[in-house]
């Protein structure tokens, strides 16, 4: 093969650039953290202990629902968490499920993680200040192009014009 960049279309992606610049903000948010000495938490995990801390336990279905998020997605994350020290689970109200709480651990940070959630919603506004077209209205106006033809439709017909895919 001569060019294999020209066989490999994961080398173009318009969505690339969105991945990564919220990789890029998570990981400064990282480094407040360990900066505050806060340490094996995520940036991806606040969301749930801020929730956790201001609704108290939750089985992991109602902590999914909550967040909108896959059973599956909390249930890695949850476990995650356990792991790192920072919720806890026991058996719900029947054997299928599992409840949720916060750890004293846990207790002890979410306070500041609450301050860190202020914080970094007014630094993104301040951030879409800046610029013309902020990223809120961005996903505002693809939600209701969205509404208007969804993905899958506009996906399965540029499928359906590419011979590979048959």
């Amino acid at each position: 093969m001569a060019n294999p960049e020209a066989h490999d279309p994961s080398l173009q992606s318009l969505w690339r650039p969105l991945r990564l610049l919220q990789a890029s903000l998570d990981a400064d948010i990282a480094r407040i953290y360990a900066e505050r000495r806060i340490e094996g938490l995520k940036p991806s995990h606040v969301m749930e202990l801020l929730r956790l801390n201001a609704r108290g336990p939750m089985t992991i279905t109602e902590l999914a629902e909550s967040v909108q998020l896959s059973h599956s997605a909390v249930s890695q994350k949850v476990a995650a968490m356990r792991a790192a020290g920072w919720v806890r689970t026991a058996e719900g109200d029947d054997a299928r499920t599992k409840k949720v709480t916060l750890t004293a651990k846990a207790r002890t940070v979410v306070g500041r993680l609450a301050a860190e959630w202020r914080a970094t919603e007014a630094a993104l506004a301040d951030l879409e200040a800046e610029v013309p077209y902020p990223l809120s209205r961005v996903v505002s106006d693809l939600e209701q192009a969205l509404a208007r033809r969804s993905f899958r439709d506009r996906l399965a017909q540029k499928l359906a014009e590419d011979p590979a895919w048959e």
